[in-house]
């Protein structure tokens, strides 16, 4: 079994958001893959981004760069 890790879980409102993000993130090269939302999150959707802490600000820019709007971003054990 993998060891959890402290993560970056990207929460967002519709599934059609996730789909988007993960669109952009292969477009743009940005690190990270779509994961189903972890059991302490509530989201809208049941799909979030998970991504390594360290890599926050280079995914907020992105999102905001092709106007994607999350529902929360969170740091969590995953």
């Amino acid at each position: 079994m993998r060891k959890k890790e402290l993560k970056l879980v990207v929460t967002f409102h519709t599934t059609a958001d996730a789909m988007a993000m993960e669109k952009a993130c292969k477009e743009n090269n940005t690190p990270g893959r779509i994961i189903p939302v972890p059991r302490a999150i509530s989201a809208g959707c049941g799909l979030s981004w998970c991504a390594a802490l360290d890599e926050r600000e280079e995914i907020v820019a992105m999102m905001e760069k092709v106007g994607i709007e999350p529902e929360d971003l969170h740091e969590c054990l995953v």
